[in-house]
């Protein structure tokens, strides 16, 4: 199989090829001997899985920069997004990507990694500790040149061997959520001191190469002696443009600027982290966060709750100017926000109770009473991605959907399933009244206002929460299942609980947002794959093992073009929606950014991210 060739500084460059020509010893000044069993090589400054890459090997910055922004003064917020272990409400260890413990989030910010991305392009990635990389025409072998000038933090140099071990123990010890993306790497090796040999299966996925490009490079030197999987509070060793500063476990972490940065003026950089102090806070209770925001005690915020939106923000420094609130738009996938049921429990393997259960959320009456209009509905498994599913499936789709028929729902080949819309009464009855009538389709009878099976058992649901904030949501939800005989209830617990009851699948029903990708491929296995319907700490709430979503996982890994990748997931999204593994909830197509007046952003953002540590910046002017 044959990548796309990105924008090219050589094509089909061997020893032999060039050892033809003119010129040999010149053209060879700083090659290593590679070692290519491919006669066709090609070197470039970055990588995509698809398609061309859109900046040049001489490109000076990335867009949407601002290359006169001011470098200093200290950003404090809550991010809004993490990774691997990290936690939004608390942390107890600096090992953000260990399958233990809760990481402090952010820390990422301290790693350089062998690629990064500017996050306008839906799969490129462009030289970051790597200067170029060189690969073959079958995609199976990448070698990477590591900058000259690449430093960790202590002044030592970054080392290929260093980036092998990182890629190795991350593919062996790291965070569950992190590891099927490097299982095709077959080996990572350093065959010179700056050269990176990265090796993958031949039944490797086309997007597989780009799961290595932005794994922290940790020092290897630093790991003598310390196992990985510890919880960790010293520091980890990183060449990244921040290092770790003062901290308080559970409370805040800061993030102190590296001023002899080693890729301070280099393009990938330029213009970016002008932020002396990054403090990152942790608040247990979203009301609390908020007080603390008024009070000046954080610049920015990123607001996920619609009544704070709508009504909080009268105070006085908003009055006075001293605070802004912008609203951005969101081009990325949203992700599917969602209650999902615990299907390795029996009571809730049947879908049809499943789709019962969601009937009784009343999303038009919260959105209006509780939301004040601002969500819309969650419909799909991909939200707001360019490839979820709509109206009836395209033959392209059915290329893939028809060699599944009898092992997949017949509504895969109709129009998806969307929650349909409530009276907006809070107690619509000709929806309660389906979900009485697929209950009994599901063995489930109403007896003396008890839902009940054919042992006289009451049907019982838990509902997980992280916060008390949504136990005003899951009221008026619950009351509804009352109606419906069922001993609903809520059960709120601290973020540590929450996870420790995720991991080990304690739980009945758990919300979460899980994210979907612009370059889908090996990351569906951590949420929907059988894979890891039964490892702790993966992202498959449900624990959903099908095979015919196994084999539309592995069939989006091995597509030719993003065209192809695209309706596969369209194909998944179908079959994966009549299922009825979650409740869908809400979303926002905009972002919610409160912030002090001189915090300021650039003009434009990347279509698909909102970079606020690395392109913001403060202007006290």
């Amino acid at each position: 199989m044959s990548l796309k060739t990105p924008h090219v500084i050589s094509k089909s460059v061997t020893r032999r090829t060039v050892l033809k020509g003119t010129g040999a010893a010149a053209a060879l000044t700083g090659l290593p001997a590679l070692g290519y069993a491919q006669a066709g090589v090609t070197r470039s400054h970055g990588l995509s899985a698809f398609g061309e890459l859109a900046l040049p090997a001489d490109y000076t910055h990335f867009p949407h920069v601002n290359l006169d922004a001011p470098k200093g003064g200290r950003l404090s917020y809550q991010p809004g997004t993490r990774l691997a272990n990290q936690n939004f409400r608390t942390f107890n260890t600096l090992n953000g990507f260990a399958p233990r413990g809760d990481g402090a989030l952010r820390v990422g910010l301290t790693f350089d990694g062998l690629m990064t991305s500017t996050g306008d392009e839906v799969d490129s990635f462009y030289g970051a500790l790597a200067e170029w990389v060189e690969y073959t025409d079958d995609g199976l072998q990448y070698d990477f040149k590591i900058r000259p000038e690449a430093r960790f933090h202590d002044g030592t140099p970054v080392t290929a061997d260093d980036v092998a071990f990182s890629l190795d123990i991350i593919r062996t010890e790291g965070h569950q959520t992190l590891r099927p993306g490097l299982e095709p790497m077959e080996s990572a090796e350093a065959i010179e001191d700056d050269m990176l040999r990265v090796r993958f299966r031949p039944d490797r996925s086309r997007t597989a190469h780009l799961s290595v490009l932005g794994i922290p490079t940790f020092s290897r030197a630093f790991w003598d002696g310390r196992t990985f999987d510890d919880s960790i509070l010293e520091p980890i060793l990183g060449s990244g443009p921040y290092r770790v500063g003062a901290f308080e476990v559970g409370r805040f972490i800061e993030y102190e600027r590296d001023p002899d940065y080693w890729a301070a003026d280099l393009p990938f950089s330029r213009g970016l982290n002008n932020f002396d102090t990054i403090r990152v806070n942790y608040y247990r209770d979203r009301d609390v966060a908020f007080e603390a925001f008024k009070a000046g005690e954080m610049n920015v915020r990123r607001e996920t709750v619609s009544r704070i939106w709508a009504t909080g923000y009268d105070f006085p420094r908003v009055q006075s100017g001293e605070v802004l609130q912008s609203e951005i738009d969101n081009e990325a996938p949203t992700g599917a926000q969602g209650a999902y049921f615990n299907t390795r429990r029996e009571k809730f393997q049947d879908p049809r109770l499943r789709h019962a259960v969601g009937l009784a959320f009343d999303f038009e009456w919260t959105n209006d009473r509780i939301f004040y209009g601002l969500y819309q509905r969650t419909t799909s498994t991909f939200q707001n991605a360019p490839y979820m599913a709509s109206g009836l499936p395209t033959p392209e789709e059915l290329v893939h959907l028809e060699p599944l028929r009898g092992q997949i729902p017949d509504a895969a080949f109709e129009e998806p399933y969307v929650p349909p819309p409530s009276d907006g009464s809070g107690n619509d009855r000709r929806l309660l009244a389906e979900a009485n009538r697929l209950f009994r389709e599901a063995g489930w009878q109403l007896q003396d206002g008890r839902r009940v099976n054919e042992a006289g058992e009451q049907l019982t649901i838990e509902f997980l929460l992280p916060a008390p904030v949504f136990e005003r949501i899951y009221t008026p939800f619950l009351q509804n299942l009352a109606r419906l005989g069922v001993d609903a209830t809520f059960r709120t617990v601290d973020p540590t609980q929450y996870q420790a009851r995720l991991n080990a699948f304690d739980y009945d029903v758990a919300g979460m947002n899980l994210g979907a990708s612009l370059t889908p491929g090996r990351n569906l296995r951590a949420i929907y794959h059988s894979d890891s319907a039964n490892v702790p700490g993966n992202w498959n709430l449900a624990g959903i093992s099908l095979p015919a979503v196994d084999a539309l996982i592995e069939k989006v890994e091995q597509a030719e073009t993003l065209e192809e990748n695209y309706v596969i997931m369209s194909a998944l999204d179908r079959v994966l929606r009549p299922h009825h593994f979650w409740i869908p909830q809400w979303y926002s197509g905009r972002i919610w950014i409160a912030h002090d007046a001189s915090v300021k952003r650039p003009d434009t953002k990347p279509r698909y991210g909102l970079p606020i540590e690395s392109h913001w910046w403060i202007d006290n002017a």
